[in-house]
This record gives structure tokens, C-alpha cells and sequence, in this order.
């Protein structure tokens, strides 16, 4: 089966729960509403003339300053027929996400990387703690609002011979940036240049 018969024989099936789809770089890509994510995944890994039955990755866009400032991306593989599909959905930064883990085992890890880079939360999910970033670590680092220092630096200390954390401190000479362009040469070059032509 090709994508475009794909697309047509999703939308004749789904075609309540579709808002769109498209084919982009040889990827399905269907838009839907938050609220049939479980039922749209269900269909597409126990379908007869897809079976999508690899959940590749599921992650988020942030769209800070829109009103649904959250896309989640679902992607998936079907190793029969060797096609891939993006679902995808918008949602507030406050809402819950169904959790798929009961038809996506893999979704665990997933979903707990989502929490725990975008704050994410996602409703029945049997584990939701954070996975990558360390137990006391405040705020989401993918979001856009993050600062690219973080919050909080990490060190060995040799005084209380433990790990300790403390506020980010960045010494003056880091933050000195030359943004002049490199064609246009630095500051201090052009006026060694300038007195050498005198």
C-alpha cells in the first residue's frame, strides 16, 4: 500500500477524528484532536492494512506566546509496509495528556521525557516522575522560557565532600561577546590597521 491510498483509506475510517492530513517528505502526517489520541493509535496498530506497530518517539513543540502553546508529536513505523506517520495535536500549557502506555508499552520512557523537558503531564500514566533531569531540578529545560544557564549549577565539594548545588554564577568575562561580523574584522584590529596607514 501506498501513502496516498494510506491517507485515503485512514480518512474514510477515521474520518471523525481526522481534523487533516497531508504527505510531507514521505510521512502521513494527520492532525487530530486531543481527545481521540487513544482511539486513532489503537486503530492505526490493529488495522489490517497498515499496521503501525512501532512507536518510534513522541515529543513537543513549544509554541511559547500562542494559546495552545504545546504540540505533541507521535511518531510511528509500520515495519510490514514500510511507512512512517506523524499524529499530532495542540494543547494548553496546563492540560493533561491521555497516556498511551497501554497500547505502546515503549510510551513509558516516552511520556516521562515529555514531563520531564516539556512539564507535560499525561493522565493514567503508572510512573510519572522525571527521568532525565536529577530529582530537586526546577523548571523544564526544553521549554522556550528556560534560561540556557539553568537555574542551579552542580559541583563536587571538597570541604563537604558531597555533590552540592548552587545558584548559576557566570564570571563577567564570559558574557563580553564580540558580535561584530567576522568580514567586518574586531574593533581593536581596525585600529591597529588604521595607525599603521597613518
Amino acid at each position: 500500500m501506498n501513502l496516498i491510498d494510506l491517507e485515503k483509506k485512514i480518512n474514510s475510517e477515521l474520518n471523525t477524528k481526522i481534523n487533516s492530513s497531508s504527505i510531507n517528505h514521505n510521512i502521513l502526517n494527520i492532525n487530530i484532536s486531543k481527545d481521540t489520541l487513544v482511539d486513532v493509535l489503537a486503530f492505526l496498530k490493529t488495522n489490517s492494512f497498515s499496521r503501525f506497530r512501532q512507536l518510534i518517539d513522541i515529543t513537543a513543540v513549544d509554541f511559547i506566546g500562542k494559546e495552545n502553546r504545546f504540540r505533541m508529536v507521535y511518531l510511528l513505523l509500520s515495519h510490514e509496509y514500510n511507512l512512517r506517520i506523524k499524529i499530532y495535536f495542540d494543547i494548553n500549557e496546563n492540560e493533561f495528556v491521555n497516556s498511551i502506555t497501554k497500547i505502546f508499552p515503549s510510551a513509558n520512557w516516552m511520556e516521562r521525557e515529555v514531563f520531564d523537558m516539556y512539564g507535560i503531564k499525561f493522565n493514567d500514566h503508572p510512573d510519572m516522575r522525571r527521568i532525565l533531569t536529577d530529582y530537586g531540578f526546577v523548571g523544564y529545560p526544553l521549554r522556550k522560557d528556560f534560561p540556557l544557564t539553568g537555574h542551579k549549577e552542580v559541583r563536587y565539594s571538597e570541604e563537604k565532600k558531597k555533590v552540592v548545588y548552587e545558584p548559576v554564577k557566570l564570571e563577567q568575562n564570559y558574557r563580553n561577546f564580540d558580535y561584530s561580523s567576522p568580514w567586518e574584522g574586531t574593533k581593536y584590529l581596525k585600529k591597529e590597521v588604521s595607525k599603521k596607514d597613518d
